[in-house]
């Protein structure tokens, strides 16, 4: 079990001040089990005129708020503290069912809500189908493997196959062009493993998070620790459910993992994102610090 206390501070400035601003912010973390949540607070700078707290049309929760007053500097910061779990230890060794028979699991359950299997098989804005990498994957999987083992196997091999490059892409990179480049972050990783595991019957899921900043003594950092993480919910079958998968460090997501949300791709779970009118240039700054207390 660990516990952290999390910071996330994201500073925008305008070059001329704009009006009507209106955000949504989701870094409020959604429940998620393993993973218990205490004192959450978002400071905004300056206060809005309004803000709702709801939940998403996915899996996060949603702060959504107005500036009626011009501004030209805003300030939000949300802070946290968390206990996380470890993970069952006989999930390492898990298979679920086989990729053959998963697809049609997924799509016969039930279940109409954020986390239902179904909704993460289909195409997304950004994790749209690209038949390169459906090719790919298809040289690492088959009919008659388990989705466990499926899953490791797209998650080594995107590890080992692409270079972490902060300098490669930007935000809005498209998922073919980061494969293509076999270079980029752990936003492009994710997507392509999502459109990956997607082609082949597997639900798939982008997780929005944060890593652990100060690795245990002796032991290396992981790589994306200083902003936000993303990595890969992959559904499971019915008994192990959704399982998170992080290809950027080729690793499970376990007790170095903070969950916040979980939507198709980056587009149902960014941080911020909003409108202004105006068409003032907009320079953004953020900083993250993940400090384990105990």
């Amino acid at each position: 079990m660990m516990r952290y206390a999390v910071t996330h501070s994201t500073t925008m400035e305008y070059a001329t001040a704009v009006r009507l601003a209106r955000f949504i912010v989701r870094l409020r973390p959604a429940a998620w089990p393993g993973q218990v949540v205490n004192d959450y607070a978002l400071s905004v700078d300056p206060w809005p005129a309004s803000i709702v707290e709801g939940e998403g049309a996915y899996y996060v929760n949603e702060s959504k708020f107005t500036l009626a007053a011009p501004v030209q500097r805003l300030q939000v910061e949300s802070r946290f503290t968390v206990t996380r779990e470890a993970l069952d230890p006989g999930l390492f060794g898990a298979s679920g069912p086989v990729l053959g028979a998963l697809r049609e699991r997924a799509m016969a359950l039930p279940d109409l809500t954020a986390l239902g299997p179904a909704a993460y098989i289909f195409a997304s804005p950004i994790a749209a189908p690209e038949r390169e990498i459906a090719l790919w994957a298809g040289g690492l999987l088959r009919e008659d493997m388990p989705v466990m083992d499926a899953g490791r196997a797209l998650m080594a091999a995107i590890h080992g196959e692409f270079a972490f490059d902060n300098s490669a892409t930007y935000p809005d990179t498209p998922p073919i062009d980061a494969f293509h480049l076999r270079r980029g972050v752990c936003q492009d990783f994710t997507h392509v493993m999502i459109i990956a595991a997607r082609a082949h019957g597997i639900p798939a899921a982008y997780v929005s998070g944060y890593l652990r900043t100060l690795p245990p003594p002796g032991q290396p950092r992981l790589v994306g620790a200083d902003a936000m993480h993303a990595w890969v919910n992959l559904w499971c079958g019915e008994e192990l459910g959704w399982v998170g998968f992080d290809p950027t460090n080729n690793v499970l997501a376990d007790t170095d993992h903070i969950f916040i949300g979980m939507g198709r791709d980056y587009s149902d779970v960014a941080p911020l994102d909003g409108t202004f009118r105006g068409s003032a240039q907009q320079t953004m700054f953020f900083s993250v610090d993940v400090a384990p207390l105990d």
